[in-house]
């Protein structure tokens, strides 16, 4: 008989907001501009390192606007919140991020008055470390990841500045 496996499904949630609700000022370019706690259930075994991107869908110009790209970070339950800037991430943990929004560092929203615009945290679960230079753009960390991304999941969420 053969044997069938099924790959769990990952979760990833915050404390800081529901999945499709808004985000909090704090974590927008008009609050402290920080990064969001996210967590993660389910993580696969065979996980070597963890992505994250956040990019805004709603960019007139372009289909996926991304406003940060971190690779390379250790495997947990959590992304804490408030990351610190830079092309290296040294604390909690080691991991590289990549330009977003001009930037080596998270960049919350911040689109003009009165128009809303939807965002999603992208979280993808890895089997391998990505060689790139900080330098790397979201199109860069997606060429590197193919064949590496064993689970991939998402959550959004909204900011409209009144």
């Amino acid at each position: 008989m053969k044997e069938i496996l099924f790959a769990l499904a990952l979760i990833i949630t915050s404390p800081s907001f529901e999945d499709g609700g808004m985000l909090p000022v704090q974590f927008t370019g008009y609050g402290k501009d920080v990064s969001p706690e996210l967590v993660l259930d389910n993580l696969s075994e065979d996980a070597k390192t963890i992505a994250v991107s956040f990019c805004d869908e709603d960019m007139p110009f372009t289909d996926e606007y991304c406003h940060w790209i971190c690779w390379n970070i250790p495997v947990a339950d959590h992304i804490p919140q408030g990351l610190s800037a830079g092309a290296t991430i040294e604390e909690p943990f080691h991991a590289v991020q990549g330009i977003g929004y001009g930037r080596h560092k998270y960049r919350g929203p911040k689109p003009p008055f009165h128009s809303k615009h939807n965002y999603h945290f992208t979280v993808y679960v890895l089997d391998a470390e990505l060689d790139l230079p900080a330098s790397a753009t979201l199109k860069d960390v997606k060429r590197a990841m193919a064949g590496h991304i064993i689970q991939e999941a998402t959550i959004r969420c909204w900011y409209q500045k009144e």
